[in-house]
């Protein structure tokens, strides 16, 4: 936080921040004070609510905008606060690539990120994921399949090197074929990064398809610490040991063979599982101490909103968890200070102590037009998801979100324009929200914050920080 907002009196703070910076503004001081804790706190509010909030008037409002543009400290208090994640994770970056401005005016662009969903099938069956028991695709689907994603490969600008990942859907590593297509990608300069659940990520595999070395990272999710909770989320007996020895061997090769791969972990706190983050850090100081010169080097950690329709937790529990989250940040500054920890949206507004809400989108406010600029999925059929959540085979109601198909004589690029020309627009059903994961449920609610301060005859200033 900067230095104003954490002060024992910030009105004070404030004020002799402005006399030095914007003397005019001394004046509203308990006005930009306000401002800045409601976008703190609550980034997608519109311009129109906040100026009526203030019980202001659009000249005052204006002059309030202005002030926020003309003194960095004020921007900065927004983004340290306790929903600030959303500003620095999402809003900001896509604001200052233009991607924004891409969706709102209807550019035919290649999307900015581009997900390639390879795997056929997986050998979990976790509780909480939306695939249908027993879908995947068929085997004889590779081939074709794999060559489309070599297509894709090849078509995507190389200006920006994360423009593409590789996830699922499905088990990544289930394919093949998998090595051939991360070491074309590195080729061309892009610097893959593989979300799989290790299981399969064994020497084997390793010696069978050489190009995963040239994978920029390898982002594992973990679904518990031992066997028992793995089995009791996936399904599968006997899960964490392997998993554990599959990532501990992967540390070794990675530091012996000296690739650069970077090793992260995804990490979902299971109600009731709070307790167990110290644990979490024992077992990733454990991989670190495997391979000293080469600790693991990120983990993501978010918490299980699912069953919350309004997307909080209860006192308690959130008092316990922000005990749990404490706790295990002392334990990883102690065990593996060099681990670079994301707390996601919420837990960093537990983490300060406040009010933990997640954006909630629901079929009323989703956008029939979706925002293929920013990002699509690409399955093994070619077939190009809006939402990152669509991508599984047999999945009901997915496939409207289908925007088209690559295959022989269609290119990504084709899908994109014929999308985009059509102006085709999607009537959300109920149960269509759970296609959206949180990076589009916070991108749909900042297009629809600014497409409401625009018609609000706000554009200049749409969207408070841009």
């Amino acid at each position: 936080m900067t230095a104003f907002w954490t002060a024992p009196d910030p009105r004070a703070a404030l004020r002799d921040l402005l006399s030095t910076a914007a003397p005019r503004a001394v004046a509203d001081a308990d006005l930009l004070l306000a401002l800045t804790h409601k976008y703190g706190n609550s980034p997608f509010t519109t311009l129109e609510t906040a100026r009526r909030e203030l019980a202001v008037d659009r000249v005052v409002f204006e002059r309030l905008l202005d002030t926020f543009d003309r003194v960095p400290e004020l921007r900065a208090a927004v983004v340290a606060g306790p929903a600030g994640k959303y500003w620095s994770n999402t809003v900001l970056p896509l604001e200052s690539k233009g991607i924004v401005d891409n969706i709102l005016e209807r550019r035919t662009v290649t999307p900015h990120i581009v997900a390639l969903y390879p795997g056929p099938t997986c050998m979990f069956r976790c509780h909480f994921c939306v695939r249908v028991t027993g879908a995947r695709y068929e085997n004889s689907s590779l081939d074709a399949g794999n060559a489309m994603f070599a297509s894709v490969i090849d078509e995507i600008p190389n200006d920006n090197p994360y423009a593409m990942y590789v996830s699922g859907g499905l088990e990544p590593l289930t394919n093949p074929g998998l090595g051939g297509l991360i070491a074309r990608a590195a080729g061309r300069g892009f610097k893959m990064v593989l979300y799989t659940n290790a299981f399969a990520l064994t020497s084997q595999t390793l010696e069978r398809q050489p190009g995963l070395w040239d994978l920029h990272a390898v982002r594992t999710s973990m679904y518990g610490l031992n066997d028992e909770e793995y089995e009791e989320t996936t399904g599968k007996r006997k899960a964490f040991g392997r998993v554990k020895a599959n990532l501990l061997n992967f540390q070794k090769l990675r530091a012996t063979r000296e690739r650069p791969v970077r090793l992260g972990l995804s990490y979902i706190i299971l109600p009731g599982r709070a307790s167990r983050l110290t644990q979490l850090a024992d077992f990733i100081a454990e991989l670190s101490d495997a391979a000293p010169d080469q600790p693991v080097d990120f983990l993501n950690i978010r918490e299980d909103y699912s069953g919350r329709p309004d997307g909080k937790l209860p006192p308690g529990e959130r008092a316990e968890l922000q005990d749990a989250l404490n706790t295990f940040a002392e334990r990883v500054a102690s065990r593996i200070p060099s681990l670079d920890v994301d707390y996601g949206y919420a837990l960093h507004s537990i983490r300060s102590g406040t009010e933990a809400e997640l954006i909630r989108i629901k079929p009323s406010t989703m956008r029939p037009g979706a925002h293929i600029q920013a990002g699509v999925q690409v399955d093994l059929l070619g077939d190009v998801y809006l939402y990152r959540e669509a991508g599984f085979p047999g999945l009901k109601g997915a496939e409207r979100y289908i925007a088209g198909r690559i295959g022989p004589g269609t290119t990504l690029s084709d899908v994109v324009a014929k999308f985009v020309a059509d102006d085709r627009q999607i009537e959300p059903r109920d149960g269509d929200e759970y296609f959206l994961d949180g990076f589009d449920q916070a991108l749909t609610a900042r297009l629809n914050q600014l497409e409401t301060d625009i018609a609000d005859g706000w554009h200049t200033s749409r969207g408070f920080l841009r």
